[in-house]
C-alpha cells in the first residue's frame, strides 16, 4: 500500500547567497589588508643621501628601476636591452601613453653601473621629458 500517493516530495536546495555575501567579506577584507610593494619586480639597495624630499607633484610618473645586476625595469615591465638606448627610449615613451611632460623617476641601486644610470636620463632627454628624479635613502642617525 502506497499511502503516500499524492504527495510530492520536495527537492532541497541550496540557499547561495549567503555564501556569497561570506565570500565578498572576505575578498574586501583581503583586499583592504594586503600591502602591494612597488619595487617587487628587481631587488634595489638605494644609495643615501641628504637632499630635501620633494613635494609629490601631481603630474604622471614614469619608474625607472635599475638593480645592480643591470637589469631595468620600466613601470614594472621590463626592458629587454637595457644597454641600447632606443630600447630604454621606446620603453618610456610607451609608458608615458601620450602624456605630455612626465616625471621620470629613476631608482637605481647603489652597486649599478653609472653607465645604465646615464643611458635613462640619455633616453628621458632625447624622448622630450625634462622632470627627472633620482632617489636616495635617508641614513640612518
Amino acid at each position: 500500500m502506497n499511502f503516500r500517493r499524492g504527495r510530492t516530495r520536495d527537492e532541497p536546495e541550496i540557499n547561495l547567497i549567503p555564501m556569497i555575501d561570506v565570500l565578498l567579506v572576505i575578498l574586501i577584507f583581503l583586499m583592504i589588508t594586503t600591502t602591494y610593494s612597488r619595487f617587487a619586480g628587481l631587488h634595489v639597495n638605494l644609495p643615501e643621501g641628504l637632499a630635501s624630499v620633494p613635494a609629490p607633484s601631481p603630474a604622471p610618473r614614469i619608474e625607472v628601476v635599475v638593480d645592480a645586476a643591470g637589469q631595468m625595469r620600466v613601470n614594472d615591465r621590463a626592458v629587454l636591452a637595457p644597454e641600447s638606448l632606443l630600447q630604454i627610449r621606446d620603453a618610456l615613451r610607451q609608458a608615458a601613453q601620450g602624456q605630455d611632460d612626465p616625471v621620470v623617476v629613476v631608482s637605481a641601486d647603489r652597486d649599478a653601473r653609472h653607465g645604465q644610470v646615464v643611458l635613462v636620463l640619455e633616453a628621458a632627454q632625447q624622448a622630450g621629458y625634462r622632470h627627472l628624479t633620482v632617489l636616495t635613502r635617508v641614513p640612518a642617525r
